[in-house]
């Protein structure tokens, strides 16, 4: 990270970007350019990306269409699905390209994969052949990366200008309007009670906590009558699906619930309380810390307000401090918060999620907030093996035994 902050000091913008162009052509070179061979159907937004990516294939795969998908909780090529070891939501343009390449050696028709801003900005969408972009809403994020909000909108945009068969666009959001200019043969809207498709006209039973996730399925409904799929067909497959790996993952129903979630964000984290507060329960018991790396520090005393505002309980904790003092990030986020006598600092994630577990009595609810599926944690300079669901489990087990 300190390297290549330094680099960047001295060398050029425009050999960066030469070096990433060069690697993306290379990468599709010496796969054989296999996204010709696909269906692809690239997913952005800020939020509901892999959800939507994966409720599309799954809709893809109840219509008989072999389906692999690329998201930043799973990965699944053919009949094998693993979790995401990368710690990117858009992996290295050779993971793509290989991806890609084994999903066609596996017999897929369609690729549905996550496209990012910083993906963008470093050239990780070129040399793939979209067929279809998807847009799924527009909030605040990387702006120290980008420079601006407008910055990080322009390059989300760059996927729908490079695209120009089918475009499936969240009329709901404030956003569209940049998104739809864009010329296409096929235009999809969704909306919640707008669009041409919305929750009015597809009528279905979603077992997925939240409005987001009502969200994350209209656009897969979308993708799949992009692809020729029946809304009966489509219909039946979103009724089937009953969790999300990372996604509001129930991990213990009693004697109090527990949730694991990648919310990050100010505005995941209004969602899923909003989500937790319509649910039966007493107390509220959150634990959750913020990335380093210099990565949207804006947003720490912002979370530490949404989260005293909706919790009983807060315990902060590392999240993926990288190069950055995580007791720093901490302090950050406690500026946020104001007027509030439960909380708790342990650095230690384990410890953390072991004292949010023992605050918790009957019918409380637990939330682990930040990292979702990720395999690995970020600190100091080390990637240590990790998941907050595995963690979390082992950690109620001591507790059941003690």
């Amino acid at each position: 990270m300190a390297i290549k902050k330094i680099a960047k000091k001295f060398i050029p913008s425009f050999l960066f970007s030469f070096y990433h162009y060069f690697l993306a052509l290379i990468s599709a070179f010496l796969s054989g350019f296999p996204s010709r061979k696909l269906t692809v159907i690239g997913v952005t937004g800020t939020k509901g990306k892999s959800t939507t990516v994966m409720l599309a294939g799954k809709i893809l795969e109840e219509a008989g269409i072999r389906t692999s998908w690329l998201t930043s909780a799973t990965i699944k090529i053919g009949d094998k699905e693993r979790l995401n070891p990368y710690h990117m939501t858009m992996p290295g343009r050779f993971v793509i390209q290989r991806f890609l390449k084994e999903s066609v050696m596996t017999g897929s028709k369609v690729a549905i994969l996550e496209v990012t801003s910083e993906g963008i900005k470093q050239y990780r969408h070129k040399f793939i052949d979209f067929n279809t972009a998807v847009f799924t809403n527009l909030k605040p994020e990387h702006i120290e990366a980008h420079g601006s909000f407008e910055n990080y909108r322009n390059e989300k945009m760059k996927l729908f200008k490079g695209t120009n068969n089918i475009h499936i666009i969240n009329i709901d959001d404030e956003n569209a309007k940049y998104f739809l200019q864009f010329p296409a043969k096929k235009k999809y809207t969704y909306g919640l009670s707008q669009g041409d498709i919305n929750r009015k006209n597809t009528n279905f039973e979603l077992h997925l906590a939240g409005e987001f996730n009502v969200y994350n399925a209209l656009a897969a409904v979308c993708i799949g009558l992009s692809q020729g799929v029946g809304l009966e067909t489509c219909k039946k497959s979103l009724e089937k699906i009953m969790v999300i790996p990372g996604r509001m993952e129930i991990i213990s129903e009693r004697p109090f619930k527990v949730i694991v979630d990648l919310a990050h964000t100010p505005d995941s984290y209004q969602e899923v309380f909003k989500s937790v507060k319509a649910m039966p329960h007493n107390k509220i018991i959150s634990v959750f810390g913020s990335a380093g790396g210099g990565r949207d520090k804006w947003k720490r005393p912002v979370l530490g307000k949404i989260a005293a505002e909706n919790s009983d309980y807060i315990v902060l904790t590392d999240e993926d401090s990288y190069d950055e003092d995580p007791k720093k990030i901490l302090f950050e986020i406690k500026s946020g918060i104001s007027n509030f006598h439960n909380l708790y600092e342990i650095l230690d994630r384990r410890e953390a999620i072991r004292k949010g577990l023992e605050l918790a009595e009957e019918n409380d609810i637990v939330l682990v907030l930040g990292k979702g599926t990720e395999q690995l944690m970020m600190t100091s300079g080390q990637k240590i093996p990790w998941d907050d669901r595995q963690v979390t489990r082992e950690e109620l087990t001591k507790l059941n035994k003690g």
